[in-house]
């Protein structure tokens, strides 16, 4: 089974439709193929923007709060403190210039030496652009875990 670290865009899309691509893949098809990993920092993002989340999807809180729960059970989340500082200094190099918001999931990549999926286009192009190839697409995602 292979690991990836997942980004808070990316549940974002998953609670926003879990009838999407995206939502059905973490919800029901990733399964044996993939297990994903996030920083405890996702969730203070969610709830960050949980009220957009709620205006967007036009559902009522409860319904987005129940597929949340259903989405996070699927994530081993990871205590951004048990992060080794030396992979935060890493990935402030990456992201201090793209976004500082995304530093704890590159620093969680970093840590676990898996790829980082994001939906993310600026993070996502921005890292590239400086030789980050541990970072992918859900097109790239779907070719990774297909390449078994």
């Amino acid at each position: 089974m292979k690991i990836l670290i997942i980004d808070t865009n990316v549940v974002f899309s998953a609670v926003l439709n879990p009838r999407s691509k995206i939502g059905e893949f973490i919800l029901k098809e990733a399964g044996e193929q993939a297990e994903f990993f996030a920083p405890t920092y996702l969730r203070d993002e969610m709830e960050k923007h949980f009220d957009r989340l709620v205006e967007i999807a036009n559902a009522a809180p409860e319904a987005i709060r129940t597929t949340m729960t259903q989405v996070y059970q699927r994530i081993h989340f990871i205590n951004d403190a048990l992060i080794p500082f030396e992979h935060y200094s890493a990935a402030l190099q990456l992201v201090r210039d793209i976004d500082m918001n995304d530093i704890a999931f590159v620093a969680l990549n970093e840590y676990l030496d898996e790829f980082l999926w994001t939906g993310d286009m600026r993070l996502y192009n921005g890292l590239k652009a400086k030789g980050y190839d541990k970072v992918l697409t859900f097109e790239e995602v779907l070719e990774y875990l297909a390449a078994e």
